[in-house]
């Protein structure tokens, strides 16, 4: 299944790179614009969403919403922007807006609702293989079941949630919050150290030697890293 395509329309490249950096690591395809022009002309080549500055130059964003909307085109469309008055948001939902981000905002969190956006239109989100190998270990996400050497070593639905998301991700390093976020969620206030406690567990049953982890790599002063197959 190909990744999903979002739109960012963005005419400050600072925040359009790091929206599209955190956008990409996270598995979609984006098509960058820096006006309004471009991000409608993008959308109207097919998007699963659009993410709109409402401060473009040419076009802003809530004329490319409206023009969206008036075309009958249902693509789904988070706004960003510097304002913070009722009233904005107010104008951005009646022009059929799906959310509204305020500046200065969490790239990681953009994401989040991207996601939650998409689930909610009933659109694509990044697919990923239901059954990972990697030697003697087997990671089967639909049986929620970890196998080792075949034998299933019973992780708790924590463990398991946390070493899919290492593995979905082998070969790259993953940082704490990264981890926090996408297995304890945005609501997590507690210690980012439970992550390492989690980590501790898992080796313990995938590991052939803990202490000398080859699968679950520590990435010091920053996270973890799954070992390529």
């Amino acid at each position: 299944m190909a990744a999903p395509t979002i739109v960012v329309a963005e005419d400050d490249g600072a925040i359009r790179d790091l929206v599209i950096h955190h956008l990409e690591r996270d598995g979609f395809s984006v098509v960058a614009a820096a006006d309004g022009h471009a991000a409608l002309r993008h959308a109207r080549r097919g998007a699963d969403l659009v993410i709109l500055d409402v401060g473009l130059p040419g076009v802003d964003g809530f004329e490319v919403a409206r023009a969206l909307r008036r075309e009958d085109r249902d693509v789904p469309i988070v706004l960003l922007t510097a304002r913070v008055e009722e009233i904005d948001r107010v104008v951005g939902f009646e022009l059929g807006a799906d959310d509204y981000v305020c500046k200065p905002f969490s790239p990681r969190e953009l994401v989040a609702r991207v996601r939650a956006v998409l689930r909610r239109s009933g659109g694509a989100s990044p697919r990923r293989p239901t059954l990972l190998r990697f030697g003697r270990l087997e990671i089967d996400e639909a049986a929620r079941e970890v196998r080792v050497d075949g034998i299933d070593v019973r992780l708790k639905p924590r463990e398991f949630a946390l070493l899919l998301e290492l593995a979905s991700n082998a070969g790259i390093a993953l940082s704490r919050e990264r981890l926090l976020e996408r297995v304890w969620g945005f609501d997590f206030d507690g210690d980012p150290r439970t992550v390492d406690v989690h980590v501790r567990r898992l080796r313990v049953k995938i590991e052939e030697g803990p202490r000398l982890p080859q699968v679950v790599h520590t990435i010091h002063g920053f996270g973890y890293k799954f070992a390529r197959a």
